[in-house]
């Protein structure tokens, strides 16, 4: 099979339908463009999320608790605890596990996170360290319960909303490739355009963005990672049940992140962007989360705008011309 997330279709065929049992807890279960689990705890709701790091060994402990943090965050919900399960190759040295826990400490330290467990194991199974980590957050359900459930979700969301990022786009997927790429890239880039381009990893974080959207009431996020900006339009747009206009003008992108992109031939718009927040916001409420936003020093920017259902989810290019956009495929960082 191809590297990467299963494919919608080969996910909805042989997984999703086989959850186990139905229990009246769960609020969101999993489905196509689900960040997080939601579950009623009484007086609050538990969110959860797990996800592993497998595109890249540099730095795979820092990237662990963000990434599953980002996706507590989705729900506009501050993580507050992580779990770590860690797989270790026999060739592993004690430097390198010390590392791999030193990364996970910074990480959770700067997004105020516990890790509470986990597993450690060296193993055959692997030829690289692999780490997979469980963030869990939680929400009053007086303050949540709307927000958080996806039923609700598809109510509010409507055509006009508008489709907002924050930050440059692709910055996780530019990291990795100037970290691997690096020599490839020497001739065409500068030490600073390299030192740039590798730097971007410390901002993959979406936690700060996630939470202030949350307490303006937005309900619609998605972390943007495998499959870049239009797989997480598409995710986004199939679990709501809408269609989409994106502008690729509109899309924010850094100079260097292109330069990179066009010298190893990749698509940027299909580049892993963990570090960006999807939103789908109202209109009213968009002047608000922008100045919000501002305050906080992140960048955002208008991509586009929800559209009914029938419409699909259309790209116009900057030239003028228009495709429309498919489920995604395997993300552009396989090709490194």
């Amino acid at each position: 099979m191809l590297k990467g997330k299963l494919d919608n279709h080969t996910l909805e065929r042989l997984v999703l339908g086989r959850t186990g049992s139905s229990r009246p807890e769960v609020i969101v279960g999993p489905g196509i463009g689900q960040d997080c689990a939601v579950m009623d705890f009484g007086d609050y709701e538990c969110v959860l999320s797990t996800d592993p790091i497998t595109a890249s060994a540099s730095r795979i402990g820092f990237l662990a608790v963000h990434v599953s943090c980002n996706d507590v965050a989705s729900k506009g919900v501050e993580p507050i605890a992580v779990m770590l399960t860690v797989l270790l190759p026999p060739a592993v040295t004690e430097e390198e596990i010390s590392d791999i826990a030193m990364q996970a400490d910074e990480a959770a330290k700067s997004l105020g996170v516990q890790i509470v467990g986990g597993h450690t194991e060296v193993t055959d199974s692997v030829t690289q360290p692999l780490v997979s980590a469980t963030a869990i957050g939680r929400a009053l359900r007086k303050s949540g319960a709307d927000r958080l459930n996806s039923g609700t979700e598809r109510r509010l969301c409507g055509p006009g909303d508008l489709i907002v990022v924050t930050k440059t786009l692709a910055l996780e997927g530019t990291a990795i490739a100037a970290e691997h790429k690096g020599q490839e890239l020497q001739p065409y880039l500068t030490d600073e355009e390299i030192r740039r381009a590798k730097a971007m990893i410390d901002q993959i974080s979406v936690v700060k963005e996630g939470v202030i959207a949350g307490r303006l009431g937005i309900g619609t996020m998605h972390d943007i990672t495998e499959g870049g900006v239009l797989g997480a339009v598409w995710e986004t747009c199939a679990r709501v049940g809408v269609g989409a206009d994106i502008d690729a003008f509109a899309l924010p992108f850094d100079p260097v992140t292109m330069t990179i992109c066009a010298l190893l031939d990749l698509d940027p718009m299909r580049l892993i962007s963990s570090g960006s927040m999807l939103m789908f916001v109202k209109n009213d409420i968009w002047g608000s989360l922008s100045a919000a936003l501002t305050n906080a020093g992140i960048m955002s920017a208008v991509i586009g705008k929800v559209q009914p259902p029938g419409h699909g989810i259309v790209l116009t290019m900057k030239n003028g011309e228009s495709e429309t956009i498919g489920p995604p495929g395997p993300d552009e960082i396989y090709k490194i």
